[in-house]
């Protein structure tokens, strides 16, 4: 193993200095999309894993440890779902390189975990030609097979395994039934499978021939299509009551945001204001003690009070997805989508763009159209992020009482904060039409999604969706808000006049905000508002943390609370306008990074930063006006 080669796995596997046969064994999982291949990872690795970049490409690789009996580890890697091995996208090429190995500073896997749907497999087999091809011991897991038994389906494993030369057994992921094989398999990797008649790869009609040939060998009988799937789908897919269905879903998701996380919130409010209090009276009185809590537990806290409503976000959002319904809305967008210019496959980015515009930009590289992919990657940043809820729900809950809307389905809140979702997701479309009918111009391609049976949603899986995403919540809190924070209180106790610390006003932090006021007192912001907006190109959160750190300084303002210091300090066009300003501005400097890696160069990301800062001003500058002459 070369030197590159002993950092290829850091955190997963141990490094070694030159090719070590004592080191743990890395096992790829392929598969393709929908076969439950990232399941069975969650379900071998647990809470033993992480997930970076594979080196030179923005493809993201989910690595863990699974340990066996003998109290040995083994490396996985989840690779990116695939149809086949002949790469036509980003994530294709990936899983290729792996495979093959000759990913840069990667080690090629040792043995091989092929995960297909069992309800599916006369199409999911024809992927077993390429992986044995290769000649890595390797194992074929027919998943779902609880969901093949229920349906009245069947396939002999054992005649599968004879035909194949390498081992087959039938499992069931999601209930972890069937597993025994697949742990007995990671402890002794097997050996190479026994040389077959495989198909070319290139001779599709042939894999096509060849996958059916063993299916009546294997005595495969395909499922009955699940009753309740079709059922559901005469309703979910219908012209009419399809979106309409879609419409209430989402409308029902944002009222218990607001509902449903308010005690959650109180709590967490009410837990960070005791803390910081029990801290502050353990420190002397101090600048020490002013840095800690004024700073960062004022900061840092403000920001961290959200967190239920963001894990709340990801549930459903996780159900939605778990459940099948999510392939069902792609069909649906793929309606809308058509009139814009774009197709299906942009609906993924854009949904993952909910909850964060990195993942959603990385997402598009299954786009095979380059135009398309690009006009994907410049909206995608309007969508509304998880970042930007707690701009939208601090701003809401100051200036406008709860009162029912719908009766108990629906509250003015929940009303502002859709109606705030719908403003990002039009001038995202407006966006799309605008360029895919001129500089991004080409002819649309079809689109095709395979639809999985709807299934119910297991506790393990939504658990640790949930613990992901809040460990990526607090990271952020503990590093770019955190640094942010101490920043802040550093710049707001400078220039120091006679030892003394001036008032915040005329401190640094204070000429910063009225250097900039000039700029955004049209759209009714102050200079306190204009630190926000700057600290915020960071990270959007980031203004929450501002503004608790700058009106925690502010002895009046301390007492009577972040929402009420807002309301003496905004008018309600002002507060309007901030809303407006945040549901089109490209304050996120990861997102910027990130679309100059996927475009190649500084262009496009200037062009989204410029165009989407203007359309910002632009927005809240109208927001302002029209709530002020109204009110």
């Amino acid at each position: 193993m070369s030197g590159c080669d002993q950092c290829a796995l850091a955190g997963v596997l141990p490094p070694a200095p030159t090719a070590d046969p004592g080191r743990p064994r890395l096992i790829a999982i392929v598969g393709p999309p929908n076969s439950g291949k990232s399941t069975l990872f969650n379900r071998l690795t647990g809470l033993r894993q992480k997930v970076a970049n594979y080196p030179g490409v923005t493809v993201e690789k989910r690595l863990g440890r699974a340990r066996l009996e003998d109290g040995h580890e083994v490396a996985l890697v989840d690779l990116p779902g695939i149809y086949s091995l002949s790469p036509r996208s980003e994530d294709e090429q990936v899983a290729h390189d792996v495979l093959a190995g000759t990913m840069p500073d990667f080690p090629r896997p040792d043995a091989v975990l092929l995960i297909l749907d069992s309800t599916n497999l006369g199409r999911h087999l024809m992927l077993a030609a390429p992986i044995l091809a290769l000649g890595l011991p390797t194992m074929i897991v027919l998943n779902m097979a609880d969901d093949l038994r229920k349906r009245g389906g069947e396939v002999d494993a054992e005649s599968l395994t004879k035909q194949l030369g390498a081992p087959v057994v039938l499992a069931s992921a999601a209930q972890d039934q069937g597993l025994e094989p697949v742990w007995r398999f990671l402890t002794e990797c097997g050996a190479a499978p026994s040389p077959v008649d495989l198909p070319a790869l290139q001779d599709v009609p042939r894999c096509h021939a060849w996958a059916a040939r063993l299916g009546r060998h294997a005595a495969y009988q395909p499922p009955a299509p699940p009753i309740w799937t079709r059922r559901l789908d005469s309703i979910l897919l219908h012209a009419l009551w399809g979106p309409v269905i879609f419409c209430l879903v989402v409308v029902v998701v944002f009222q218990s945001i607001f509902s449903w996380a308010r005690p959650l919130m109180n709590g967490v409010q009410w837990l960070i204001a005791w803390s910081g209090a029990w801290v502050g009276s353990l420190v002397p009185n101090t600048w020490a003690r002013s840095l800690l809590v004024d700073g960062v537990w004022t900061g840092v806290g403000s920001v961290l009070v959200f967190l239920p409503q963001i894990l709340l976000l990801f549930l459903f959002i996780g159900i939605l997805e778990d459940s099948g319904y999510l392939a069902r809305a792609a069909l649906i967008a793929d309606r809308t989508m058509a009139r814009v210019g774009l197709q299906g496959k942009s609906f993924i980015p854009l949904l993952s763009a909910y909850a964060c515009a990195v993942p959603a930009v990385l997402a598009t590289r299954t786009i095979e159209n380059q135009r398309d992919r690009i006009a994907t990657i410049l909206v995608a940043p309007f969508m509304t992020c998880a970042a930007r809820l707690p701009v939208y729900t601090l701003i809401i809950a100051a200036f406008l009482p709860e009162r029912p809307v719908l009766g108990p389905l629906l509250g003015t809140r929940a009303a502002a904060m859709l109606g705030l979702y719908a403003l990002g997701f039009l001038a995202a479309f407006a966006t799309a039409r605008v360029l895919k009918s001129s500089i991004l111009k080409s002819e649309r391609t079809p689109f095709v999604l395979e639809m999985p049976p709807y299934r119910r949603p297991t506790l393990a899986s939504l658990g640790l969706r949930l613990l992901d995403r809040a460990k990526i919540f607090l990271r952020r809190a503990g590093t770019v808000i955190l640094a942010m924070a101490v920043v802040l209180w550093i710049v707001a106790h400078l220039p120091l006049s006679a030892g003394k610390v001036p008032p915040i006003e005329r401190s640094l932090a204070g000429t910063l905000g009225r250097t900039v006021e000039p700029v955004i007192r049209p759209l009714g912001f102050n200079w306190k508002i204009g630190v926000g907006l700057i600290t915020s190109l960071a990270a959007r959160e980031v203004i929450v943390g501002t503004l608790g750190t700058i009106y925690g300084m502010e002895p009046d303002a301390k007492s009577r609370g972040l929402q009420a210091a807002l309301r003496s300090d905004l008018t309600p066009g002002g507060a309007v306008a901030l809303l407006v300003f945040f549901a089109f501005a490209m304050q996120c400097m990861s997102t910027i990074a990130v679309v100059r890696r996927e475009t190649g160069s500084w262009k496009w990301p200037l062009v989204q930063f410029s165009y989407m800062t203007t359309l910002a001003w632009c927005g809240a500058f109208l927001a302002n006006r029209i709530v002020t002459a109204l009110a």
